[in-house]
């Protein structure tokens, strides 16, 4: 179906650290709901933005839904853009959530939707369903969230979280609030223990606030993060740094082996990277043609052979696997 062969340096440092990388059973279905957002974030990989059309339709929802159901893929990871944005949102976690085997759903926020006007549902209702939020937030001063995010963000963040906090998100067991760190221009994250006990202390001693986890991810060298690193020169030492920093023993906890990765059009993809490179898992092309086979949809796979599907992938992998890894739970080792 795909070839195996080495096509890449990532391909050729996974050989030469004999780290193969296969899939196992599948464990949870992302589903990238669209370019739609109502910020422009810089180390966006999506490029998503306030004037972009891309979102799932319903009757692509509705395709989802119908085999996902038929599945025993525990978890439901949506991400964007901005996934509130999205009219059928809140139709697509109400199925999930009222499966005869209900699904668990996260829900990776842009905490300042919550205080856009027509949005003011979004907080309760992520509660009532108790949606695990996933939430951007670069840094605990103010300066660096707004370079990175824009200006005004890191206040209206502050004001989210604590809406959020009020409703239990952060401290109730059942609502589950954890944060996202990105770095802010070409360097790799600091170890994520420490860093996310100096969120902790300076968000509840500034803020009062209080969160589950914080998510150490590097920004990948792609889309609308590599566009920032080229204006300033910096792509190819950026690509260095993390080539330099391949650490095998990451390999085994890449989101690629245990993720489905879904486009709004329903295509499949090993991750919301590759999906962003525009490297979806293709059919086999008709015999005797040598071009690409088909793009494959998810109602075309079977989730119980999905394992034996050969992983695509590029020299903007080294951006999961550089330091302590990276993925969309954070840090790898």
């Amino acid at each position: 179906m795909v070839n195996l062969l080495i096509q890449n340096e990532f391909d050729q440092a996974l050989a030469d650290a004999h780290a193969p990388l296969r899939r196992v059973r599948p464990e949870i279905l992302q589903l990238n709901v669209g370019k739609l957002c109502n910020l422009t974030c810089v180390h966006c990989h999506v490029n998503a933005g306030p004037a972009r059309k891309e979102i799932v339709t319903g009757e692509t929802i509705d395709r989802i839904l119908e085999w996902y159901e038929q599945t025993d893929i525990p978890t439901l990871d949506l991400t964007g853009g901005t996934p509130e944005m999205v009219p059928d949102f809140r139709r697509l976690v109400e199925t999930v959530r009222n499966f005869d085997q209900p699904r668990r759903v996260m829900d990776r926020l842009n905490a300042t939707i919550i205080n856009e006007p027509g949005y003011e549902w979004v907080a309760e209702f992520l509660a009532e369903h108790e949606v695990e939020i996933i939430a951007s937030m670069p840094c605990y001063e103010p300066d660096n969230v707004n370079e990175q995010r824009g200006d005004g963000v890191f206040d209206r963040s502050i004001e989210a979280f604590q809406k959020l906090n009020e409703l239990g998100y952060g401290r109730d067991p059942k609502l589950v609030l954890n944060f996202v760190y990105n770095p802010n221009g070409g360097f790799l994250p600091p170890e994520q223990t420490a860093l996310e006990a100096d969120y902790k202390r300076e968000m509840k001693e500034h803020f009062d606030i209080d969160f589950n986890q914080l998510f150490c991810i590097a920004n990948m060298p792609i889309a609308r993060f590599a566009s920032y690193l080229k204006r300033n020169g910096e792509l190819q030492s950026y690509m260095e740094v993390l080539k330099d920093a391949f650490n095998p023993t990451t390999v085994e906890g890449l989101m690629c082996r245990n993720t489905i990765n879904v486009s709004w059009l329903g295509e499949v993809f090993d991750c919301d990277f590759n999906q962003m490179m525009k490297l979806p898992l293709r059919h086999d092309p008709p015999a005797g043609d040598g071009g690409k086979g088909e793009p494959m949809f998810l109602w075309e796979i079977d989730h119980e052979t999905f394992e034996n599907v050969p992983i695509l992938t590029g020299n903007h992998c080294f951006g999961c696997t550089a330091g302590s890894g990276s993925s969309c739970g954070g840090a790898l080792t």
